[in-house]
């Protein structure tokens, strides 16, 4: 084989993925403006959202859905073609192709029921097993809340009072990721914006803190790891391949791992707290339920009644069925919190158990799916892949986690009812 040729061919390709899937923007596509929410409000939250086919008919997609579809033909051709059926760089770029024309036929779907079947497609399901015959992503939805329930989260929130405005938060954390992206070459931005449904969005470079709205310090610490570390820091570090730029760039399988990967760091960072873990359990079960026909009005009374303010209870209903209609099924993208959670646990602590520690960083070097880490790997030993330029502080130095991670095999394998029983007297 000539080396030279095949890495430039790779190369190409690859930027041609780059390329093409430049103007998809899933999730400016799908949501709901302002004003669907102050007409809820306005109608003292008792009809469903004036959402329908024709609103998303008033917001265009800002591209040619079948021109994109037959370029992402056409690159799937040119990868196989090029080379060849059974090539690793190739598989995971036909399989990128693949899910950004599925992507393509979500977005034409927006305000049908066909919306949210292929989101589940893509996303999954709240009733797909973590393995064969096991627990369902509902069942972690379940078990989070029963657990969380027992927690009174007054004694968290009363010490992290939300007082930093949105022009200091900007401040405070470009400063935080200034220590960490420290070439100037890969220099963070940190904006306000206000055109973003949550608190914090990450781009390729930046990350926009939505303007109006105060933050905590725990806050803080928590999107420096969520958005920083991980989602701006994969993006920094596909940029920086020299051949497989395709990992620059994220599909729904490839969201799935890093969603996950940014609750892992969050939570062995210490800088998670039980508001979020309330957060991500309350998209599990509201998911669950509107895959069960329950509607927006539905899953946003019951929050309401569990406690929730109106404005918390709207935007995770919200976040719910953007792109589709409040009675025609979820979008399921917020099921990757936890699903991606539970896979990356599971591949680090494998990883730990058989001594590969030096597949860990490699969930860094770019946007990728936990189903291609073989693929990565043997592409990284090939030279084809670099190592991740940046890692997670907690990840600098592995000695740590490995040691953590060690001991949680043996974790699991106890049964807890029993030491429930066991203790019992202890927590009386």
């Amino acid at each position: 084989m000539n080396w030279e040729k095949y890495r430039q061919d790779v190369l190409e390709l690859s930027q041609r993925i780059v390329a093409a899937q430049a103007p998809i923007r899933i999730l400016d596509a799908i949501k709901w403006d302002d004003e669907i929410q102050q007409k809820f409000f306005a109608a003292e939250c008792r009809r469903q959202p004036e959402v329908n086919a024709d609103y998303y008919r008033r917001n265009p997609l800002k591209f040619d859905v079948a021109a994109l579809h037959d370029t992402f033909r056409d690159i799937n051709r040119s990868v196989t073609s090029t080379l060849g059926a059974t090539d690793p760089a190739g598989s995971i770029m036909r399989r990128m192709c693949q899910e950004y024309r599925q992507v393509l036929d979500m977005l034409s779907a927006r305000g049908t029921a066909g919306f949210s079947v292929i989101s589940q497609s893509l996303y999954g399901r709240s009733r797909d097993n973590f393995h064969a015959g096991g627990p369902t992503v509902s069942d972690l939805g379940t078990l989070l809340d029963s657990a969380l329930s027992s927690i009174d989260e007054r004694m968290f929130l009363e010490k992290d009072v939300r007082d930093i405005p949105t022009k200091d938060a900007v401040v405070l954390l470009q400063e935080r990721l200034d220590r960490v992206f420290n070439d100037t070459s890969a220099r963070v931005r940190v904006i306000e914006s206000d055109g973003i449904v949550a608190d914090a969005a990450a781009g390729s470079d930046y990350i926009k803190m939505r303007a109006n709205t105060f933050f905590s310090e725990r806050d803080l610490r928590a999107l420096e790891a969520h958005e920083g570390w991980v989602h701006v820091g994969t993006t920094l570090n596909g940029f920086l391949q020299p051949v497989c730029t395709f990992l620059s760039k994220g599909t729904p399988s490839d969201t799935i791992t890093q969603e996950g990967l940014a609750v892992f760091i969050e939570i062995v960072s210490f800088n998670s707290h039980p508001a979020r873990l309330r957060r991500i359990a309350d998209r599990i079960r509201a998911i669950a339920l509107a895959e069960q026909g329950a509607t927006f009005l539905d899953i946003f009374n019951q929050l309401c009644e569990e406690g929730r303010s109106r404005d918390e209870a709207y935007t995770a209903t919200m976040r719910v069925f953007r792109g589709s209609l409040p009675d025609a099924g979820p979008f399921t993208k917020d099921l990757a919190y936890s699903a991606g959670f539970i896979d990356v646990y599971n591949f680090i602590r494998l990883a730990v158990r058989r001594g590969q520690l030096d597949r860990i960083p490699l969930l860094f070097c770019g946007k990728l799916a936990i189903e291609d880490m073989g693929t990565l790997a043997e592409l990284t030993e090939s030279g084809l892949i670099v190592p991740p330029r940046y890692l997670p502080p907690p990840l600098v130095d592995i000695s740590a986690l490995t040691a953590w991670m060690a001991y949680s095999s043996f974790l699991n394998r106890l049964d807890l009812k029993q030491i429930e029983t066991d203790f019992a007297h202890l927590l009386d």
